[in-house]
């Protein structure tokens, strides 16, 4: 049974108000119950942050700062353009809650990852994930029946070498990724960390499917990104707030000086969404435990999914989206 929000006595639909979902989408505990065409699934995991922890609170935050988007009785409009925004009234969004996280079993939990979005594939909708960090990338990303190419906004490479005593941490996803079958290349969007290690960085310049944009995003537009990447193709984008400057983003510990604006992490999602089929999305880092109290980190993240989904459901490509199986393992 799903349950949806009603508004309050009065009409008036307030942020601070109901049972936060993502953008007052209507609460299922399974698609069967309610047909989609976008799954908001939160992974509340931080167990791959060995610095600071805390990102597993980001979905919960996430959900209620998308709130005070939702809270228009009529929709909103981009005042620059005068488009209409993410219409709630014409495209089916629900919110499918947390995966259930099993502390310290980080394999069991992943396999869980995999499942909830294996079945939001297998029900048509597009997987819209709120992290969490970003050691979750993989578990979603295997989910996803390929061919498929990653974009990753990301101040860091995320592609640390894989041993006995480190696996998951979020400084590896993207080495599981781009070692998939499925996956025909990774494009990473930002990396400019000084701590970027050299064997992580060698390998990236070697693997023929990785292509590595740190700065020529500011020279030469999307452009940097859209030459990479064919026509039509499956795309799943993976969105680190860290990837924006770190003015941007006080609730993320690992954010990092002289990162994208807005506008160009903005430019970027709208173009490859009219460019390409995108078949999952991931947000993560967000951290409100070293947030602001507003919590500005959590309302950019609403933000850009807000806007990302804006820009997909144009391009009205929900029939190829369900044309596409669930994967099994790889």
């Amino acid at each position: 049974m799903h349950r949806q929000h009603e508004p309050p006595r009065g009409g008036a639909v307030y942020p601070f108000v109901g049972i936060p979902s993502f953008l007052r989408a209507p609460i299922v505990d399974s698609l069967d119950a309610r047909p989609s065409d976008i799954a908001i699934i939160g992974v509340p995991f931080d167990e791959g942050s060995p610095f600071t922890p805390g990102s597993r609170f980001g979905p919960r935050a996430i959900r209620e700062q998308s709130m005070r988007l939702a809270s228009a009785s009529e929709g909103c409009v981009d005042p620059r353009t005068g488009q209409r925004m993410l219409d709630l009234g014409e495209v089916r969004i629900t919110d499918l809650g947390d995966v259930s996280i099993l502390p310290t079993n980080v394999e069991a939990t992943f396999e869980r990852i995999t499942d909830a979005v294996a079945e939001v594939i297998q029900h048509g909708a597009l997987p819209v994930v709120l992290g969490g960090d970003h050691s979750t990338s993989y578990p979603i990303v295997r989910a996803i029946e390929g061919p498929l190419h990653v974009v990753q906004f990301d101040a860091h490479l995320d592609y640390a070498p894989i041993d006995d005593t480190l696996r998951y941490t979020n400084a590896h996803p993207f080495r599981h990724i781009a070692g998939l079958d499925k996956v025909e290349q990774l494009v990473q969007v930002g990396i400019r960390s000084l701590r970027t290690a050299a064997g992580a960085h060698g390998d990236t310049v070697r693997d023929e499917n990785v292509i590595v944009i740190p700065d020529r995003l500011r020279e030469r537009g999307v452009d940097a990104v859209l030459e990479h990447i064919p026509a039509e193709a499956r795309c799943y984008v993976s969105i680190d707030v860290d990837a924006l400057d770190s003015s941007l983003v006080p609730g993320c510990v690992s954010a990092e000086p002289d990162g994208l604006s807005y506008q160009e992490l903005r430019d970027s999602l709208r173009a490859l969404a009219e460019r390409t089929d995108i078949v999952g999305i991931d947000l993560v880092e967000v951290n409100p435990t070293v947030d602001l109290p507003a919590g500005p980190t959590a309302y950019l993240a609403a933000n850009v999914l807000f806007l990302l989904l804006t820009a997909i459901c144009a391009q009205r490509r929900w029939s190829l989206r369900r044309a596409a199986p669930a994967a099994g393992r790889p």
